[in-house]
């Protein structure tokens, strides 16, 4: 996919799932927060004051499980996610 067209479809996909009205499980969820933040900052952990320390563990492995992808990679995978998870 050209770049434009992939940065646009990426966006699609992330207002779509933004928008969703259904309930996600967690893991998937952690899938796609893992999926945006290696599209959006490659190779970034923040970790938020206050966070419990079993949140950051799962978004830490979340994130270790994508940390191979280029940008491009990650946008592609989460707009298949989203294709797959909202019909």
């Amino acid at each position: 996919m050209e770049n434009e067209a992939l940065h646009t479809a990426f966006w699609d996909a992330f207002k779509r799932v933004g928008e969703a009205k259904q309930a996600f499980p967690p893991d998937v969820l952690l899938r796609f927060y893992a999926l945006y933040k290696q599209a959006t900052q490659e190779n970034s952990f923040s970790y938020q004051k206050g966070e419990h320390e079993l949140v950051s563990a799962f978004k830490m492995n979340a994130l270790l499980q994508v940390k191979g992808l280029t940008s491009d990679e990650a946008k592609e995978a989460y707009i298949e996610e989203a294709n797959k998870y909202i019909k």
